[in-house]
């Protein structure tokens, strides 16, 4: 029933922007907090960022910070996040991921959303 789908990855030269969004539906997505993580090839899955349930807490991963922006609304059940200097070390599939309640796992995830960055 809960289900997160993801959107706007695609093919983006180095120092462009991409944003991406993630439509939540099958739960009351104010409730929860929301993280977006992301996988390149051969590689493990790297947290990007969170943002707490009205917004105002947001945390990066330091490879992201002053680059990327997480954000929400939640009157739209959608969240997202805006990627600006986007480099070739970015390309990866980017999911979000709802928070489980106890804070240190992902209990649902989205499909993904692949952002390639490459000139």
């Amino acid at each position: 029933q809960v289900l997160l789908v993801e959107s706007g990855g695609g093919l983006v030269q180095p120092g462009g922007s991409l944003r991406l969004s993630c439509a939540a539906s099958g739960f009351t997505f104010s409730s929860y907090y929301m993280n977006w993580v992301r996988q390149a090839p051969g590689k493990g899955p790297e947290w990007v960022s969170y943002i707490n349930t009205g917004g105002s807490i947001t945390k990066y991963a330091d490879s992201v910070k002053g680059r990327f922006t997480i954000s929400r609304d939640n009157a739209k059940n959608t969240l997202y996040l805006q990627m600006n200097s986007l480099k070739p070390e970015d390309t990866a599939l980017y999911y979000c991921a709802r928070a489980g309640t106890l804070g240190y796992e992902y209990d649902y995830w989205g499909q993904g959303t692949q952002v390639t960055v490459s000139s």
